[in-house]
């Protein structure tokens, strides 16, 4: 049902917000990006409709998509066999993506918030 949802958002929308890889100061390497070349393809495939769904259908709500804490939002997605989580911060017209991970635990854990959290303050010039 869901996944009904984010095919008509894809193909009935234009963009609401540019996608940007948050990117590490001095290797320049884009952690996200990164994360989902190590998955298998399907899984990538699922991880980046429900990207581009959130892309275009913003502001979006549960269960795609979900507000964390202060500026901090994560993008859910349930795979096969397990379930991986985008987080994200809006930064004026574009979605910056700052850490994904695959969930083991009911609630978000604590280390991977605090992980987005530093890298939002790095993209703010806060570090």
């Amino acid at each position: 049902m869901v996944h009904n949802r984010i095919i008509e958002v894809i193909e009935s929308s234009k963009p609401k917000l540019i996608v940007s890889f948050f990117k590490q100061d001095a290797s320049g390497s884009e952690p996200v990006r990164d994360w989902l070349k190590t998955l298998p393809a399907d899984e990538r495939k699922a991880i980046g409709e429900a990207i581009k769904a959130a892309q275009l259908g913003w502001p979006l709500g549960l269960p795609l998509v979900d507000h964390l804490s202060g500026d901090i939002w994560e993008i859910r997605i349930k795979l096969t066999n397990r379930i991986a989580r985008v987080l994200f911060v809006i930064d004026g017209a574009t979605m910056v993506l700052l850490h994904g991970f695959i969930k083991k635990d009911q609630k978000t854990p604590k280390q991977e918030l605090k992980l987005a959290k530093d890298r939002l303050k790095k993209l703010r010039g806060m570090t």
